[in-house]
C-alpha cells in the first residue's frame, strides 16, 4: 500500500517551488518596472536641463531673454522651488492617484528638476558632466545591486544615513552665510557617502515593499515612488560627486 505521506511531500514541495519561481518572477518584473521609470525619468530630467540651458545661453556665451528670466530674475525662485512642491505633492497624494496621474506627475517633477539643474552647464564644462554622469551611474549600479542582493538587514544603517541628510541640509543652510570652501568640501565628501549607502539601503527597503498580493493599482503606485526615490538618490549622488570631479568653466 502506497505512503499517502511519502507521496504528499514530493507534490507540496514542487507546489512551493512555483510559488517561489513566481514570487521571484514578479519581483523581478516589479523592479524591472522601477528600474525603467527611474531612467526614463533621468532622461527627462537631462533633456530639460540641456534644453534649457541652449535656450538660456547663446553660441557666444551670452545670456537670452529666456535665460535672463530663470537666472537672474525674480521667477528663479520660482524654478528653484517648483520641484520641491511638485514631489511633496506627489509624496502626500499618490495614494489617490491613479497609476497614468502619478507617473504623469512624476515626469513634470522630472522636468523641472532639469529646468532648475540646467545652472550646472553654466558652471561646469560639458565634458566633465558627461564624465561625471559616467561614473555616478556606475557607482549607483554596483550598490543599488549590493542593496538588491545583499542578506544583511540595512535597516539601522538607513536611519543613521537619513539623519545625515537632515545633517546636511543644515551645513548646506549655514554656509549660504559662511561661505567656507572647507566646509563646502566637508559637505560633497558626507553627501557622497550619505546618498551612497541611500541608494544600498533604498534598493532593498523598495525590494521588500514588493508583494505578489498587490493588484495593479497598488503595485504601480509602490514602482513610481521607488523610482522617485531611486531617482532623487541618483542625482544627489551626482550632484555631489560633480562638486568633486567636475571642472569649471573658465
Amino acid at each position: 500500500m502506497a505512503d499517502p505521506i511519502r507521496n504528499y511531500q514530493p507534490r507540496a514541495a514542487g507546489i512551493g517551488a512555483r510559488a517561489d519561481a513566481a514570487i521571484d518572477q514578479g519581483l523581478r518584473a516589479y523592479m524591472l518596472k522601477v528600474y525603467n521609470l527611474m531612467a526614463l525619468g533621468l532622461a527627462i530630467t537631462g533633456l530639460a536641463a540641456y534644453g534649457a540651458f541652449s535656450a538660456a545661453v547663446t553660441p557666444a556665451g551670452e545670456l537670452t531673454q529666456f535665460g535672463q528670466l530663470i537666472y537672474l530674475s525674480g521667477f528663479r525662485w520660482v524654478v528653484i522651488l517648483a520641484p520641491l512642491a511638485m514631489v511633496l505633492f506627489l509624496s502626500f497624494r499618490i495614494h489617490k492617484m491613479s497609476v497614468a496621474a502619478a507617473q504623469t506627475t512624476f515626469w513634470v517633477y522630472a522636468a523641472l528638476v532639469g529646468l532648475s539643474l540646467s545652472t550646472v552647464f553654466l558652471v561646469y564644462t560639458g565634458t566633465s558632466i558627461t564624465r561625471t554622469f559616467f561614473i555616478t551611474a556606475a557607482a549607483f549600479g554596483a550598490l543599488s545591486l549590493y542593496g538588491y542582493t545583499t542578506r544583511r538587514d540595512l535597516t539601522a544603517m538607513g536611519s543613521f544615513l537619513v539623519m545625515g541628510v537632515f545633517g546636511l541640509v543644515i551645513a548646506m543652510l549655514v554656509n549660504i552665510f559662511l561661505q567656507s570652501s572647507a566646509l563646502q568640501f566637508a559637505i560633497s565628501a558626507i553627501g557622497v557617502l550619505v546618498f551612497a549607502g541611500l541608494t544600498a539601503y533604498d534598493t532593498q527597503k523598495i525590494k521588500e515593499m514588493y508583494w505578489e498580493g498587490d493588484d495593479v493599482l497598488v503595485a504601480g503606485r509602490k514602482a513610481i515612488m521607488g523610482a522617485l526615490t531611486l531617482y532623487l538618490d541618483f542625482i544627489n549622488l551626482f550632484m555631489f560627486l560633480l562638486q568633486f570631479m567636475g571642472n569649471n568653466r573658465n
